[in-house]
């Protein structure tokens, strides 16, 4: 009997998720952050906020991980346990931090707004086929980030579920935040707090 459990519960363990455990509330989430690495700022790059002109360098560096940590430290207020049906939510960002930490694009800036919207969902599932998870496993909650636009006042991002350890993405779909806010850091993030609010309304109904 001993070693019947035993075999059961591993495997339980391998058992795989699937996009019904996304939408099941009694299935936990971790929060895994924003990818940044694909990101598209569409408009000049001067005039973006206190310092006249923004670098691929400069988003790098010093917004992709403000952006995260400012989630992670007030995370209270972007209610994302709202948003995807959960009490609570455990909070994980190391790979999506490593994957934003090697963004290398030149082009980082756009005048062109066809490239605001230009990420699929093959594209998504070859990103996080790249993510290091360090042997986590479970169901993961991350935003990827397609297109901040200044004329539009709006950023695109891609909500997207996978299963940590096999890296499968269960779910994903483009959603659309109004950026609000104070400074550049708090208008852009205002954007991913608006996406958690139209989740909270529409998560129901996407399966």
């Amino acid at each position: 009997m001993l070693i019947l459990l035993m075999f059961i519960s591993s495997m339980n363990l391998l058992a795989q998720f699937t996009a019904n455990d996304v939408f099941n509330p009694k299935t936990p989430i971790t929060w895994l952050g924003v990818d940044f690495s694909e990101v598209r700022f569409i408009g000049p790059a001067t005039g973006w906020g206190e310092v006249s002109t923004k670098s691929p360098t400069e988003m790098r560096d010093k917004y992709f991980p403000e952006w995260n940590s400012l989630i992670i430290n007030e995370f209270e207020k972007f209610k994302i346990e709202d948003a995807v049906a959960r009490l609570e939510l455990d909070k994980n960002i190391d790979a999506v931090s490593k994957a934003n930490e090697k963004t290398n694009k030149k082009e980082l800036f756009s005048e062109n707004i066809s490239d605001y919207q230009t990420l699929d969902e093959e594209t998504i599932k070859s990103m996080l086929k790249k993510y290091d998870f360090n042997g986590k496993d479970g169901l993961g909650f991350l935003l990827v980030a397609e297109g901040m636009s200044k004329g539009r006042e709006e950023a695109s991002y891609w909500a997207t579920f996978v299963d940590m350890r096999t890296k499968k993405v269960l779910f994903t779909k483009r959603i659309t935040g109004k950026a609000v806010g104070f400074g550049f850091r708090n208008y852009w993030a205002g954007s991913m707090k608006n996406v958690f609010k139209t989740m909270k309304k529409e998560f129901k109904n996407w399966d």
